[in-house]
């Protein structure tokens, strides 16, 4: 009986997987898909790193695309293979000597329906029957899910542009079944991390994989199975940051990285950032990048040893601003270590209904809190706007009764379509006037400094204790810390280097000024600053003077003049 419901349990399973794969193979939004067309030259690029060269037997290598698309990787793996097969004057036919050259998956009904057709008519342009283009097409091509196929044996190569899909837009049951068969897939991790986890459990020994893909695993807390990975059982050989270049058809927010990575004993990592997109450029970098010795004073290309260290977040900078990181590290407590405490600001889930002018908000004074926003720190001091945030909090966490306030209770009865929309309100009726984060009214009443998201450089406003922070605004709290001391240390460039080096960039080169890469920076214990130096730091703060804050907090951490130069100043 209890076999018979076990199985019946497991066909259902089984068959919503099935229904969910179906529908996101038949969906037309290729946005959903994840589907970002990546360049030719980069392409090309991607095949040189990876090995996978004309120059070599490729009939007698496997190499394995895992999401095809519209053959943007496929094609020029393609011709390579035939340019090598033919120029090795082979005796036997195609469907001999190359049928089990190429894998490559699709999950797409009609974007596998239109490369395959393109594919037949690549091998035919090239020589090749059309019987036998046809029998090598169903030999390489696979229609469906890379995560979920079967694929036989172990790959030489294996390159591509995994799909970056977001885990909503991922069917409940599909979903549970990746989190079932794939341990990197952890906490928020995209789509991408299980497509690397798979394709490396697939790999040959001394096999290269090469793949572009957003770089936000190596430094988030997402990734930190997958670079467990990588660091236990594999050789990160490459490493191209395309921060700010045009390595796609389209753009995107969140940049990209080349990563190859082989299974052989780890070493040394080549690093290059922001390539010129240029075919010229790019194969003179690909050639720098896999000589056996870098010539000295390479500017293009650094070598560092390192770089994959268990789950922590790859250090990818300048050795001599490792070196630097690593020693801070080693030497002083963490900022929250040291007494500051670390938060976001409110997210309401319904800004228009919980946000408004503080006079023109016809709720009890006590309901209301004079709210600070990104707006209002754009010059570096608090100029406040005027705006409040609705608050349906008791100073217990406990949401207030709305029978006790008459005024709040009408004014967001009159919101009440656009606050139960919100998925928090769906998902617990009951408490559908609640913010998605709690808010705390004592937070308003602290000293805080306040620091945006997303920035070029750090933003660091003191605010003395009156206003309550916006969602996209960190704020840094503490009971030991003077707070304009610890000012002129978070708008130094040693702090920025810790930002910078933990941090994933945007678009333009912004850095996420984000609670995980703050809690990274390291500073010493209030009562180890010397009187003196605690003046200087807070004058220094005080006036905006950034120079000042430099000068001020490389004293604080003992820098030599080479560690100052590190941070580009000139060591004096």
């Amino acid at each position: 009986m209890h076999l018979k419901v076990a199985s019946k349990a497991t066909a259902g399973r089984k068959s919503l997987v099935n229904a969910a794969t179906e529908a996101m193979a038949a969906g037309a939004d290729s946005k959903a898909r994840g589907a970002v067309f990546t360049r030719p030259e980069v392409v090309d690029f991607i095949l040189d790193l990876s090995g996978y060269r004309e120059d070599q037997p490729l009939h007698e290598k496997r190499i394995l695309e895992p999401s095809f698309g519209r053959g943007q990787f496929l094609f020029p793996i393609i011709d390579r293979l035939l340019n090598s097969w033919m120029s090795a004057r082979p005796e036997g036919s195609p469907l001999n000597e190359l049928g089990d050259a190429i894998r490559a998956i699709e999950l797409h009904h009609d974007t596998f329906r239109d490369t395959r057709i393109g594919v037949i008519a690549l091998l035919v342009h090239r020589g090749i029957a059309v019987e036998e283009a046809e029998v090598l097409a169903g030999r390489w091509l696979s229609q469906g899910d890379f995560l979920l196929v079967s694929i036989e044996g172990e790959f030489d190569f294996i390159v591509g542009n995994p799909p970056y899909v977001r885990q909503e837009m991922i069917p409940g049951p599909l979903l549970a079944e990746y989190r079932d068969r794939y341990v990197t897939l952890y906490d928020r991790a995209d789509l991408y991390v299980p497509f690397i986890e798979r394709s490396l459990s697939m790999l040959a020994n001394a096999g290269n994989l090469g793949f572009i893909c957003s770089d936000r695993w190596t430094k988030n807390r997402y990734g930190a199975p997958l670079r467990s990975l990588v660091a236990e059982r594999f050789h990160l050989k490459v490493y191209v940051d395309m921060v700010d270049t045009s390595a796609f058809h389209s753009d995107v927010v969140a940049y990209p990285a080349i990563t190859i990575v082989s299974r052989e004993k780890p070493g040394a990592t080549r690093i290059s950032h922001r390539p010129e997109i240029d075919r010229a450029a790019l194969t003179s970098l690909a050639s720098l990048l896999l000589v056996p010795m870098l010539p000295n004073g390479s500017s293009e290309v650094r070598e560092l040893t390192g770089v994959t260290n268990g789950t922590e977040p790859w250090l990818l900078g300048s050795s001599d601003q490792m070196a630097l990181i690593r020693r801070l590290e080693e030497s002083f407590p963490s900022l929250e270590e040291a007494g500051c405490r670390v938060g976001i600001g409110v997210a309401t889930g319904a800004d228009k209904a919980f946000i408004g002018d503080f006079a023109a908000l016809d709720v009890e004074p006590s309901r209301k809190l004079p709210l600070v926003t990104t707006k209002d720190i754009s010059s570096g001091e608090v100029v406040w706007r005027g705006q409040a945030v609705v608050n349906p909090f008791a100073e217990s966490g406990e949401l207030v009764s709305l029978e006790r306030f008459p005024r709040l209770r009408r004014y967001l009865e009159a919101r009440r379509g656009v606050i139960v929309a919100r998925h928090c309100a769906q998902k617990n009726p009951e408490k559908w006037y609640r913010t998605i984060d709690r808010i705390t009214p004592s937070l308003a009443a602290r000293p805080k400094l306040l620091i945006p998201d997303i920035k070029g450089e750090a933003n660091v406003v003191f605010e003395g204790g009156k206003l309550y922070p916006h969602h996209n605004l960190y704020h840094v709290t503490s009971d030991d810390w003077e707070l304009r001391a610890l000012q002129a240390v978070l708008l130094s460039a040693v702090s920025r280097m810790f930002v910078a080096t933990y941090s994933t960039k945007m678009r333009g080169g912004f850095l996420r000024f984000q609670a995980q890469y703050l809690r990274r920076i390291r500073i010493p214990r209030w009562v180890d600053v010397p009187m003196s130096l605690r003046l200087e730091l807070a004058d220094a703060a005080i006036k905006r003077d950034v120079q000042a804050c430099n000068r001020a907090t490389f004293e604080l951490y003992g820098l030599s003049c080479e560690e100052k130069s590190a941070l580009g100043e000139n060591g004096e």
